[in-house]
């Protein structure tokens, strides 16, 4: 595919900016480089300082937390927002991960000790016992659940985005993949999907598409851009926010909707006093804030769940 001087430099900048997202790592959250300037739209309004504690929620937490006052939380950094980013100092994370997570601690009054860590590494640290938990727009699936527990905050779920000269309209089915390339996220559960799908081409006699993974952002989206890659498939809010940065790039829409939540070890303690807080958050009109400030009413829930089981349709 050939490119313009214009989208070249458009692509240079959203690359320069994605690389920022996902300068992440286990140690603390100054890991990262973001170039001065390349987050400065990302919105800022506080919306979260206000939220008083609930003793009713607060009262739900085990006791040996109620003392301690503080939760250890891990916050994957490595994708587009809304979910998280960093600002342009390279040190503050921002986004909706981050305002629910902060709004939560409030509500409970608990103090976060927060680290950033790699999507893929975040899971098996819950188990492990490093992490209280974490926080990287996590879907519900099945799988998960077997290992893990989540507390619901949003519902986002699946998507996919191309360049404006691809012929694909719209993917109902993995059959429309057939003979394509795909980008997605590694470790994430679009790899699980896609990766599960493969053979709905072989059955219908049709060339298989192939799977890339990529760790970070602008790498992915620069796959894309450049040709090596034919379609993206992500959330769709973290795709809508792309979208709107990159000139010569649409949506697709919506291909399959899951429930997003706080991730926690299995059987952990914390998740009635997390479920308690988001429903507490949407009672007190904090949750709706912190959607427009992102942009992602559409992802509204109407009540918190624990591990609910996976969305299907």
């Amino acid at each position: 595919m050939r490119t313009s001087r214009t989208s070249l430099s458009a692509f240079a900048l959203i690359t320069a900016a994605a690389l920022a997202l996902t300068a992440c790592g286990s140690g603390g959250s100054s890991d990262a480089s973001a170039p001065a300037g390349k987050s400065a739209g990302l919105p800022t309004t506080d919306v979260v300082s206000s939220v008083e504690k609930d003793g009713k929620a607060a009262g739900l937490l085990p006791p040996d937390v109620r003392e301690r006052g503080t939760l250890r939380i891990a916050t994957s950094v490595g994708g587009t927002p809304p979910g998280s980013a960093y600002l342009e100092d390279g040190k503050t994370v921002v986004g909706q991960d981050i305002d629910f997570a902060q709004a939560v601690a409030k509500v409970l009054g608990l103090r976060l000790k927060r680290e950033t860590a790699s999507f893929e590494a975040i899971l098996p640290a819950l188990g492990s016992g490093k992490y209280d938990l974490g926080t990287g727009n996590f879907g519900v699936t099945d799988e998960r659940r077997r290992t893990i527990d989540f507390v619901t905050y949003i519902n986002d779920g699946q998507g996919f985005a191309v360049r404006d000269d691809s012929k694909l309209k719209k993917v109902t089915d993995f059959r429309r993949l057939c003979g394509l390339t795909v980008a997605t996220g590694a470790g994430t559960t679009f790899e699980v999907t896609l990766e599960d799908n493969k053979h709905v081409c072989a059955d219908a006699g049709e060339k298989p598409y192939s799977v890339k993974t990529y760790t970070e952002q602008g790498a992915l989206w620069g796959s894309l851009q450049q040709g090596r890659s034919d379609v993206v498939m992500s959330t769709i809010n973290g795709l809508r926010y792309a979208v709107e940065q990159q000139p010569g790039l649409r949506f697709l829409g919506e291909f399959h909707r899951l429930d997003v939540g706080f991730a926690f070890k299995k059987g952990t303690k914390l998740a009635p006093a997390f479920q308690a807080a988001v429903n507490q958050l949407i009672e007190d009109g904090t949750y709706d804030r912190i959607l427009k400030k992102w942009g992602t009413r559409a992802s509204a829930i109407d009540a918190s769940r624990i591990s609910p089981p996976e969305i299907k349709d």
